[in-house]
């Protein structure tokens, strides 16, 4: 019996229409399987499912999803991710908390390099759609001054460089902040692995990786799938700091605001 399953051309063109076909008509691999976006239990006879092909140097893996959890895609990783990926295939998902700072390198103001921290938490926004909800959001802080490429050095200009990429100046945390087209982010194996920007020569490109998918919470996760959306808000260094809670979290965000210091956007799910 064919499987409900969509191979993107993305993914047809990595592995090959023998290979595709194959897939589609059953030919290979299990038909039910473990979403690899929510981790709850999926069936490709039963119901429309994503193949997502994560690809490494050597090797690639090429789990399953739902189709209204992500789109069938190609997700470059380095072969450490990849290994991690492969051992996630067919394990509950870890449930542990979040906050974890990326070695993510950009340019820094001080000559260096600046580490982009990103946190994960419930932030409670309003919009007309949906009223107020909390919402999944993503923080991202970098650890020094960001300074141009190719400037003086001696000036931070990172609320500058996103408003350039097209966020938008947040006043208020409490107001959903607009989408932001082509940007999304990636929720994959039950982790964080990426924001996504659009590339200049068509498809995406990671704006932020994960060196190591992040943990993120349950309740954190179930607000992203049900929602289909994250709010990422980003400031410049110092801003926000490392908060503990979310409650202290929240106040940090409103001082950035407050301050003029604060860039937001929504972001859809990776193929949602």
């Amino acid at each position: 019996m064919p499987r409900m399953l969509d191979v993107s051309d993305q993914v047809r063109a990595e592995i090959g229409d023998d290979e595709a076909d194959r897939l589609i008509a059953g030919g290979t691999a299990p038909d039910a399987y473990d979403c690899t976006s929510c981790r709850a239990p999926g069936d490709a006879l039963q119901e429309p499912t994503s193949t997502v092909l994560f690809v490494g140097e050597e090797t690639a893996v090429l789990p399953f999803a739902h189709a209204r959890c992500v789109a069938s895609q190609v997700v470059p990783v380095d072969e450490g991710q990849l290994r991690e990926a492969v051992a996630q295939v067919n394990r509950p998902a870890d449930l542990a908390a979040v906050p974890t700072p990326h070695p993510q390198a950009a340019p820094s103001g001080g000559g260096g390099a600046a580490v982009l921290g990103v946190t994960c938490g419930l932030v409670l926004c309003a919009d007309a759609r949906r009223g107020s909800l909390a919402r999944a959001a993503l923080v991202v802080e970098p650890t020094a001054p960001v300074g141009r490429p190719g400037g003086p050095g001696y000036r931070d200009e990172f609320l500058d460089l996103l408003l350039e990429h097209g966020l938008h100046q947040v006043a208020d945390v409490g107001n959903l902040p607009a989408p932001l087209p082509g940007w999304s982010v990636l929720l994959a194996m039950g982790r964080l692995h990426a924001v996504l920007q659009p590339a200049p020569q068509g498809g995406t490109v990671a704006w932020w990786q994960a060196h190591q998918p992040l943990q993120v919470t349950e309740s954190w996760r179930a607000a992203a799938l049900q929602q289909g959306e994250v709010v990422m808000f980003a400031a410049p260094a110092g801003s926000i700091g490392q908060q503990p809670r979310e409650d202290l979290l929240r106040q940090a965000l409103e001082r950035a605001a407050a301050n003029g210091l604060l860039a937001g956007a929504l972001l859809p799910l990776a193929g949602a």
